[in-house]
């Protein structure tokens, strides 16, 4: 076993960081909703802004960031190269609060990016996320200087970790949805239960939407959410 010196010492530092992100519709265009869309782990924003086509009308801005941490899904795959499936995550439990910091100031700083081009003012702020990406937005929303019109919680929650008694007044402000298909196998009955009764205890507001359906993103629920029904 290696001994760990006893002059052993962890130490974090900012450092610049490329971050790609995904968008359909046009900015110059007059723009009535922006949509930050998160996706879950192991996704990609690429494949994950498609589930958002509904929604890509002429009017709407759909703003898809991707984690900044991407690894191969499996390392032991016998595809090379291109063949090899990537995902990415938006934290993991080493350097937690590191990750937290830096996921919530880049969300925060693509937004600053966006609203230079799109005036605020003018349009409605969505902020939506899947599985991981519900935590992740969570946690932006309640730091964000921007005001949200809608928050969507879809297959995740509110972190547990979360201090509601300082954040509160954050989810009262937009209009705030979950979502959660009757048969995920990811949120368990009591995980639902604990999630509303918190939300009930801090006199949160929300809709709670249930479909046929798993731990999966889908079109027709969220056009229903959207406003978007055929």
């Amino acid at each position: 076993m290696l001994r760990t010196p006893d002059n052993f010492a962890a130490h974090t530092m900012s450092v610049t960081k490329t971050a790609r992100y995904y968008t359909f519709g046009d900015m110059e265009a007059e723009i009535e909703e922006v949509w930050f869309v998160c996706h879950g782990y192991s996704q990609l924003a690429e494949r994950f802004i498609k589930y958002f086509e509904a929604l890509n009308d002429g009017k709407t801005l759909v703003v898809a960031p991707e984690a900044l941490s991407l690894f191969y899904l499996n390392r032991f795959a016998a595809e090379k190269g291109e063949g090899r499936k990537v995902g990415a995550t938006w934290m993991t439990r080493e350097n937690r609060e590191g990750e937290i910091g830096d996921y919530v100031n880049y969300l925060e700083t693509l937004c600053d990016h966006v609203f230079e081009q799109v005036d605020r003012s003018k349009v409605r702020l969505t902020a939506m996320g899947f599985s991981q990406g519900a935590a992740t937005v969570s946690r932006w929303a309640a730091q964000t200087s921007h005001s949200l019109d809608n928050l969507i919680l879809w297959a995740g929650g509110l972190p547990p970790d979360m201090d509601l008694e300082k954040t509160r007044i954050k989810f009262l402000e937009p209009e705030f949805h979950i979502v959660v298909g009757e048969h995920d196998e990811l949120i368990r009955p009591p995980a639902l239960v604990e999630q509303e009764a918190r939300l009930a205890h801090y006199a949160i507001p929300y809709r709670l939407t249930k479909f046929d359906g798993g731990h999966h993103m889908s079109q027709k629920v969220l056009k229903q959410i959207a406003g978007r029904e055929d």
